[in-house]
């Protein structure tokens, strides 16, 4: 059958089917499909002049090969398709944990949180079943187990965040509440307003099912609230599944204030089971096909001059020009200095040394498929907070699949070191402003650099990932049409 014959054949296909994110993207279980190949597959449709979007073509595909996603019974079966396909290597700690997720999925069918009749409301609602908090070291397969989950869960009202997007979103949700207040008047007291319980019901209205990646907290303001936030998301019924490179017990380790977080942690033990999947192995650091040199060192001959021409020949296909870019976030603007489409030349320093956080990089994301970093240093101790902004940079450009091109002063391995130097002044003069003395806070994780060190081992495995050249080409936004 030629190439127009088939298409000729799934265009009805393309026309009816919803976009839907296909967790088996990279296999086809009868022939070995790879992202790479559907990929090479859609190129050809739009060059054909067909309009449809990547989770469209990769459909098509399966369906070419005879088997579709839709086809498995949850996501422990779709596991085992993966492994007889040959695109996955049988895991026992993974499949321990999708025996969990898969028990979860069944009891989840039909499952609502708000009242399904009028008669409901007068009856107790159902208890809801317990969520899972899967945590292990990097790269073990803790996102792709729960993402297969996610795709199989048979309800509308569920969504999948990073946590720290949804943290940004919970304290938007909280200013507008305080904002839409009755201003106090002249001479009176004004009367206290807990906008979380609020907050809270306002979430559980849109979702029954929370699926967060990477649960992290590192940050006292939300460290502060997730107890009253995540107890009334669990009363109005909602289930959480989440992976951690944390066990419960050491999320916010050595954090301030942290007695007022730990009562937190009962909370989440409560409703979610703690799933340990910890393999020992790292599969984003496995043989895969690179992309090509993406990570360029400062000692090397032409260097600079390597990055300026992979960014002209990026910037040749773009339908712009190469000029500053200002970004508008959240009533601030944010300058990035060279940028051409959705490809940004940037600086270590303009990303990482100015007072840019987790929404300024989702910003970043979404208008970007291609960012270039320049100029990284090393990252000792007197740099932790460059360091942690690095970090969040890098979860999210990875959770958007965007492409990264590094010059650096040191290899990836290398490039933070922890030094346990204590003696630069920022850290003195917060130590002074908090009452603190120099031995009580040494442990405290915002001067150890201790949580620093710990996410890092994220941040190299995911920059190795994002080396690889599946990782490369499914970056590549020009291919693909907005899924709606």
């Amino acid at each position: 059958m030629t190439f127009d014959t088939k298409m000729s054949a799934y265009m009805p296909l393309f026309v009816k089917m919803s976009p839907s994110a296909l967790v088996g993207i990279k296999c086809v279980f009868k022939e070995q499909f790879c992202s790479r190949k559907i990929l090479k597959y859609l190129t050809e449709l739009y060059r054909r002049g067909y309009s449809v979007t990547a989770g469209q073509a990769a459909t098509a595909v399966e369906v070419e090969s005879g088997v579709t996603a839709a086809g498995f019974s949850g996501p422990l079966d779709h596991y085992s398709g993966l492994i007889r396909a040959g695109s996955l290597r049988e895991d026992e700690h993974q499949r321990a944990v999708l025996q969990k997720l898969d028990e979860l999925h069944k009891t989840l069918r039909g499952y609502t949180n708000r009242p399904t009749s009028i008669m409901s409301r007068f009856f107790s609602k159902p208890k809801p079943p317990k969520g899972c908090y899967i945590y292990g070291d990097v790269g073990t397969g803790k996102t792709m187990v729960m993402d297969m989950f996610y795709s199989h869960v048979e309800t509308e009202k569920k969504k999948r965040v990073h946590f720290h997007g949804f943290m940004l979103d919970v304290h938007k949700r909280i200013h507008r509440l305080k904002q839409s207040m009755p201003k106090r008047k002249v001479g009176k007291m004004a009367k206290s307003y807990d906008p979380i319980a609020p907050v809270a019901e306002e979430i559980s209205e849109e979702a029954c099912l929370l699926c967060f990646d990477e649960f992290q907290v590192t940050d006292i303001a939300d460290a502060m609230i997730l107890k009253q936030l995540f107890e009334n998301l669990f009363l109005n019924g909602v289930v959480v599944v989440a992976t951690s490179n944390r066990t419960p017990e050491d999320l916010y380790k050595n954090g301030l204030q942290r007695v007022n977080f730990v009562p937190f942690i009962a909370v989440l033990q409560k409703y979610c089971q703690t799933l340990r999947l910890d393999s020992g192995i790292d599969y984003r650091k496995q043989n895969r096909p690179s992309a090509g040199k993406l990570y360029f060192l400062s000692g090397e001959p032409d260097a600079e001059a390597a990055l300026d021409k992979m960014f002209d020949e990026l910037a040749f296909k773009q339908n712009d020009i190469t000029r500053p870019r200002v970004l508008n976030i959240h009533n601030r603007k944010v300058r990035l200095n060279k940028a051409c489409g959705t490809i940004a030349d940037c600086t270590f320093e303009e990303l990482c040394d100015r007072p840019l956080g987790a929404s300024d990089y989702l910003e970043i994301s979404k208008l970007f498929d291609t960012v270039f970093i320049r100029h990284i240093p090393l990252l000792t101790l007197n740099k932790k907070t460059q360091a942690r902004r690095l970090i969040t940079l890098v979860d999210a450009l990875y959770n958007h699949k965007v492409r990264v091109v590094i010059l650096a002063e040191h290899p990836l391995e290398d490039i933070f070191v922890h030094d346990g130097d204590h003696s630069h002044d920022e850290s003195h003069i917060l130590m002074d402003d908090l009452g603190l003395k120099r031995d009580e806070a040494r442990s405290l994780s915002i001067f150890s650099g201790e949580e620093e060190k710990f996410a890092f081992q994220r941040t190299v495995s995911r920059l190795t990932e994002m080396q690889t050249e599946d990782y490369w080409l499914d970056g590549d936004r020009s291919l693909k049409t907005s899924e709606k």
